[in-house]
């Protein structure tokens, strides 16, 4: 039996790992939960459901979290279990770091998860990355924290995808390697985008689309955060990032190609002329738990594609004009290490500012690429160094979004 930590429990990632911890009895044992508090009740009702022994919370003190989990005792048949609570960035940590030998699944969203990230390699643990922001901010930090090649499993659907199909070749490089001597026969990545929302749309018509329009997606069911990221493709350019650190792929062999139907979720292009990619109907269980179970995969997990039915997939290049994030994004992170983080931070107070009606939504990458254009970069930066690089975004963006007013 596997021991497990789920950090972001209450999102949409660490919700959908639980229903396959659920669905899969006896392969994984659940020794801690973690989430911002958000959803304090729902974090409680899960401790008790699953027995974890270890809860923590970010943004909630310890006797509300104790009186949540009393409530959710009350309402359960299961046996008491006596639970260890932290709080804090510092228990969040914690959490992460409590399982050496096992593996933390690190759903937590935004850039508050790359410390967890970093703690959890540090521990020893596989980890099952679907925080992207952990390697957008602080790629070069997580590259030195990893203390064994093939440490990290990709759990984003798109990373997922060129991981698996990379075990049809060669490509010993990268954080996912199991082995890193620098050979590839790797000649190109291709993500794969819905298109979001606003897929066809001009900069124009982009002009006065509402908050409910692009928290509309089409066929993705995601936090608000990765939603308007992905209505305005900036989560397909953290995206490029993500993938160029991981797999050790300069940006420019990365490319991204829209595809609405979101089945083949990503592509590999070998150098012969081959090009693999993994296929499955739009379902986050599959990709997450591979990465609770890689190398081996899990029973049942998701329905496959009907292939007894006739379908087309559709392909086609992004429109860069209307959603320039992309290239954006692939400039941030050919700058500078810490270009990527700037790009990153500004977006969060962006999002968040357009969320409250204080942005239009042509006004996120105005925001964004100002931000990006002013900073000064820097390689190789010690951790207190990004942090003050995160705060220094998020001021100047909060700075430009205020002198709209």
């Amino acid at each position: 039996m596997q021991d497990i930590v789920i950090l972001g429990s209450t999102g949409s990632i660490g919700t959908q790992a639980l229903e396959i911890v659920a669905a899969h009895p006896g392969h994984f044992r659940i020794q801690a939960l973690a989430a911002s508090g958000t959803h304090l009740d729902l974090l409680a009702r899960q401790a008790v459901e699953y027995e974890v022994p270890l809860v923590a919370v970010a943004n909630s003190s310890v006797g509300e979290l104790d009186q949540a989990l009393k409530a959710a005792q009350a309402q359960s048949d299961k046996p008491p279990v006596r639970h260890h609570l932290l709080t804090g960035r510092a228990g969040v940590e914690a959490a992460a770091g409590c399982v050496p030998g096992g593996i933390v699944l690190n759903g937590i969203a935004g850039i508050s998860g790359l410390h967890a990230t970093l703690r959890a390699l540090d521990s020893g643990a596989q980890l099952a990355l679907a925080n992207k922001e952990s390697l957008v901010i602080g790629g070069s930090l997580v590259r030195e924290a990893v203390v064994r090649p093939g440490q990290i499993t990709p759990v984003d659907s798109e990373h997922s995808a060129i991981w698996q199909a990379l075990r049809s070749g060669k490509h010993e490089r990268g954080l996912c390697a199991s082995q890193v001597t620098g050979y590839t026969e790797v000649s190109r990545l291709i993500l794969t985008a819905s298109g979001g929302p606003f897929r066809g749309k001009t900069r124009t018509e982009l002009e006065h689309v509402t908050v409910a329009e692009a928290l509309r997606h089409p066929t993705w069911d995601m936090g608000p955060l990765v939603t308007i990221n992905s209505a305005t493709m900036f989560n397909k350019g953290l995206e490029v990032i993500e993938a160029s650190l991981l797999f050790d792929i300069d940006p420019k062999f990365i490319d991204v190609v829209v595809h609405p139907a979101s089945v083949v979720h990503s592509m590999v292009e070998f150098r012969d002329g081959a090009t693999l990619l993994q296929a499955s109907p739009p379902d986050m269980r599959i990709p997450i738990a591979l990465g609770l179970s890689a190398p081996n995969r899990l029973r049942d997990v998701a329905p496959s594609c009907d292939w007894t039915r006739p379908v087309n997939w559709h392909f086609e290049p992004v429109d860069n004009q209307a959603f320039p994030a992309v290239n954006l994004a692939r400039q941030a992170l050919q700058t500078s290490a810490t270009h990527p983080a700037v790009l990153a931070s500004a977006d969060e107070v962006a999002v968040a500012a357009f969320l409250d009606g204080q942005l239009p939504f042509l006004g996120i990458y105005d925001v964004v690429s100002r931000v990006v254009a002013e900073h000064h970069g820097k390689n190789a930066p010690e951790l207190a160094e990004l942090e003050a690089t995160l705060q220094w975004a998020k001021r100047r963006a909060t700075e430009l979004i205020a002198e709209q007013h």
